[in-house]
Parts: structure tokens; C-alpha cells; sequence
């Protein structure tokens, strides 16, 4: 005869899961959402320390070839410190103007994200123009790369700044038509932040030129 007080016996973990859906789908949306977003950032910092030693490479080989002028034109010749000033003014400005949009994506304001992004991109390219007319004017002078080893490691470091500052802008482009369409979810907030340490790190690295390339190199 069949024992109807014998207690049952609890069903699989995978069974109880197909009866409840809902619990594996959050089980699987976590591990979707919160682990790639870790591996992501850890993957963004250890390239940003790579270009680090991009950029220590470069300017060790300036504080070794900053002097050799070949009997040519030195940094006191050439350089231009007001427009200097300027442009380093207009790379700053787009640090804080890139703080405003990552301060109004915590706000979920998508607009205002757009105009601080659109912002910092004009400034950006206005710190690229200041760049090129200065690279061209010291050409049309005499000064190109080929002049000297003074020459050839400035125009190595400044150009390769100036490089990450194009491929910056590409990118904060393309992620303004990411979020005008797909809107500020987890995946475009994680590439905000991505943009933001990359602009930030630019910014720090040109404080770096600023002072040991131009407002040392201007000295007599």
C-alpha cells in the first residue's frame, strides 16, 4: 500500500529553475551585466597603462634629443607660448565640458548628454587645428621633422598626442549616434566612462608636454 504521509522529494535545482523562469533569467541578466562590465574596465585600464609607456618612451627620448639642434632653430626660436597657452586651455575645457556629461548621464538627461559631448568634441577639434597650424608653420620655417633630432622627437611626441586626440574624437562621434539611438543604457554608460578615463588621460599627458616640452623648451 503506498505511504501518502512519506514526505516528497524535492525537485533538481534545474527543474525548480525551469519552473521559475524568472529566477534564471535574473541569474543570467547578472552575470551578463555586472561581469563583462568588470572584465571591460579592467581590459581599458591595462591599455591605458600601455599607452603610458608609449608616452614615457617618447618623452625619454625627448629629454635625450631635446637639446641636439643640428645648428638649427630650438624650442626659444619656434615656439609660440600664447598659442600654446590657448591650445592647452581648449583641451582642458573639454576635460570639464566631458565631466558635465558624465554628470548629467548619472541625471539620465540624454539631450544635455548629447550637447556636453557635441562640446567637447568642438573643442577638441579646435585643440587639433591649433596643433596642425603650428606643425605647418614650423614646416613653411624650415622646421619640419627631418631638421633635427630636436625636431624629429617633438613632432614624435606632440603628433602622437595629437593622434590620440583624432581617434578620441572618432570614437566620442560614433558613441553620440550610439546613445542618440539606443539611449543611455548599461552598455553606452559603460563606454562613457571608457571615453571619459581615455579624455581624462589625455589631458594629464598634455600637462606633461606643456610644461617639459614647451614652457622648458622655451627657456634660453
Amino acid at each position: 500500500m503506498l505511504d501518502t504521509t512519506a514526505p516528497l522529494t524535492s525537485p533538481p535545482a534545474g527543474a525548480a529553475a525551469l519552473q521559475n523562469p524568472g529566477a534564471l533569467s535574473e541569474r543570467f541578466f547578472l552575470r551578463r551585466e555586472h561581469h563583462p562590465a568588470n572584465g571591460t574596465l579592467l581590459g581599458f585600464w591595462l591599455y591605458l597603462m600601455s599607452d603610458c609607456l608609449i608616452f614615457a618612451c617618447l618623452f625619454a627620448c625627448y629629454a635625450v634629443l631635446g637639446r641636439s639642434y643640428a645648428a638649427g632653430p630650438s624650442g626659444a626660436d619656434l615656439f609660440d607660448l600664447p598659442l600654446v597657452a590657448l591650445n592647452t586651455s581648449l583641451l582642458l575645457l573639454s576635460s570639464i565640458t566631458y565631466g558635465f556629461a558624465m554628470l548629467e548621464m548619472q541625471k539620465k538627461k540624454l539631450n544635455a548628454v548629447l550637447v556636453w559631448l557635441g562640446i567637447t568634441g568642438l573643442l577638441g577639434a579646435g585643440f587639433l587645428g591649433l596643433e596642425m597650424y603650428e606643425f605647418m608653420h614650423f614646416i613653411h620655417e624650415g622646421a619640419g621633422p627631418q631638421r633635427s633630432a630636436f625636431l624629429s622627437s617633438f613632432f614624435a611626441l606632440v603628433g602622437t598626442h595629437g593622434l590620440h586626440v583624432f581617434f578620441g574624437i572618432i570614437w566620442l562621434i560614433t558613441l553620440m549616434f550610439q546613445v542618440k539611438r539606443h539611449g543611455l543604457g548599461v552598455e553606452n554608460r559603460r563606454r562613457l566612462m571608457c571615453l571619459s578615463m581615455f579624455w581624462h588621460f589625455l589631458d594629464v599627458v598634455w600637462i606633461g608636454v606643456f610644461t617639459f616640452v614647451y614652457l622648458m623648451g622655451a627657456l634660453p
